[in-house]
C-alpha cells in the first residue's frame, strides 16, 4: 500500500467514524428534542385539561346559582299566588259579613281608628241604613270602655266603596274600607316576600 492509499484509507476511516459520530449525536439530539416536545405536549395537555375542568366547574356553579334563583323565584311566585288568593278570599269573606258580625267588625274598626272620638263615620250606601246607628252606638261603647272620648256620629254622606268605613274629622280622613285594609295587608306581605327572596 503506498502513501496515497494509506492517506485515502485513513480519510475514509475518519470520515466513516465522523459520520457515525454525527449520526449518533443527531440521533441523541432528535431523541432529546422528541422527549422535550413530548414533555411540553404533556404539560400543555394537562394544563388544557385543568383549564377545561375549571371552566366546567365554573359553568356548573353558574348554572346551579341560576337554577337556585329560578327555584326561589318560582317558590315566591307560587307563594304570591297563594297569598293573592288568600287575600281575595279574605276580602270576599269580609264583604259577605252581615248582621251582628258586620256591625261588630265596623264598630271595632271605627273605635280603633278614632283619634279624637268626635269623627263622623262614613259608611257605604248599602250599609248606612241597616247598620249605621248600631255601628255608631257600638263604636262609642267601645271607646267609652277604654276611657276615651266617645262622640262619634254617623255622616249624612254615603261612601262609594264595597264595605268598611271612612272616619272623617274635617279635612282629615282615615280610610278603613275593606279594600284599603286588604291592600295594606298585601303590601306588608309583598315586602316580607321580597325580603325572603333577596336575603
Amino acid at each position: 500500500m503506498n502513501g496515497i492509499e494509506k492517506i485515502t484509507a485513513r480519510i475514509e476511516t475518519d470520515a466513516v467514524a465522523d459520520a457515525a459520530r454525527i449520526a449518533e449525536e443527531t440521533k441523541l439530539q432528535c431523541e432529546a428534542l422528541l422527549a422535550e416536545g413530548e414533555a411540553k405536549a404533556q404539560e400543555s395537555y394537562w394544563r388544557k385539561v385543568k383549564e377545561g375542568v375549571k371552566a366546567a366547574e365554573d359553568r356548573v356553579q353558574r348554572l346551579e346559582k341560576a337554577a337556585d334563583m329560578e327555584a326561589r323565584k318560582s317558590i315566591l311566585s307560587h307563594k304570591q299566588s297563594i297569598l293573592a288568593e288568600a287575600f281575595d278570599k279574605a276580602e270576599q269573606k269580609l264583604l259577605a259579613l252581615s248582621g251582628e258580625e258586620y256591625i261588630a267588625f265596623l264598630a271595632s274598626m271605627a273605635a280603633r281608628a278614632a283619634i279624637t272620638g268626635r269623627e263622623q263615620i262614613v259608611l257605604a250606601g248599602k250599609d248606612k241604613k241597616p247598620y249605621g246607628s248600631k255601628v255608631t252606638a257600638r263604636a262609642n261603647d267601645l271607646l267609652s270602655a277604654e276611657g276615651k272620648t266617645a262622640k262619634l256620629t254617623l255622616s249624612e254622606e254615603e261612601g262609594d266603596f264595597a264595605g268598611g268605613l271612612i272616619l272623617r274629622d274635617g279635612d282629615i280622613s282615615v280610610n278603613c274600607t275593606v279594600a284599603a285594609l286588604i291592600a295594606q295587608a298585601r303590601q306588608e306581605q309583598a315586602a316580607a316576600a321580597a325580603a325572603e327572596l333577596f336575603s
